[in-house]
């Protein structure tokens, strides 16, 4: 599913990735924990093709089979949209969208019908428990309800892989506990890949595989 290799990442001449090496499966669940300036944001950004790698010998990054350093900025763009999906800390619903249109934004961007992305996202949101919150705007919805939007949302366009970062972090414990389950019931129903990053010692334990960042390295 992902597959990286040798990803260096400069700002300026600091060198915050040095040489990370990753592979990670379909249907796998891991999170990417350390200490605050491991890097783990910044590769979480360049997996998930936000942000591109530094130039430092022979590099690879590939998603779902697809050499995505190659791609130039407009089939980048495309490839992000049909194939990735990103959870934050916080949420980033358009406030003057109810729950049903922000879910739909990636699939309107992805040109599918409004009838079909409408489907899908009632099905996401009748997974996620918000059957009866198509019509609410975030204003309305509880941070729990937030951050679950902001997962259909993710999922709309049925991407490769989900990238999650701190998508607990701005919840409380109950609301918490109810997303990191969803996580596991999400790739046993559509066989989803996720790559959190996180500082939640239980989410993190959760996960098929826990890496550790340090120094800008995966060290275990």
């Amino acid at each position: 599913m992902i597959i990286a290799k040798n990803i260096h990442k400069y700002f300026g001449k600091l060198e915050v990735l040095k040489g990370v090496d990753l592979h990670i499966k379909k249907g796998e669940v891991v999170s990417v924990v350390g200490a605050s300036g491991a890097g783990k944001t910044t590769l979480l950004q360049i997996l998930g093709t936000l942000d591109k790698m530094s130039g430092n010998g022979v590099s690879e990054l590939k998603v779902n089979g697809t050499d995505v350093s190659k791609l130039k900025d407009k089939e980048l763009a495309k490839f992000r949209n049909e194939h990735i999906g990103f959870i934050f800390q916080f949420h980033q619903l358009l406030p003057e969208f109810t729950a049903l249109e922000n879910v739909c934004i990636p699939a309107f961007i992805k040109k599918t019908s409004k009838a079909d992305a409408e489907k899908k996202a009632r099905e996401l949101l009748d997974f996620l428990g918000l059957s009866d919150r198509y019509d609410h705007k975030p204003s309305e919805l509880s941070g729990g309800e937030q951050q679950r939007v902001a997962v259909a949302r993710a999922l709309v366009n049925d991407p490769s892989v989900i990238f999650a970062d701190e998508p607990s972090g701005n919840l409380d414990s109950e609301s918490a506990e109810n997303l990191h389950q969803l996580f596991f019931k999400l790739r046993d129903k559509y066989e989803q890949t996720f790559v959190i990053v996180t500082h939640n010692e239980e989410l993190a334990n959760m996960a098929d595989r826990k890496l550790v960042m340090k120094d800008g390295k995966i060290v275990s």
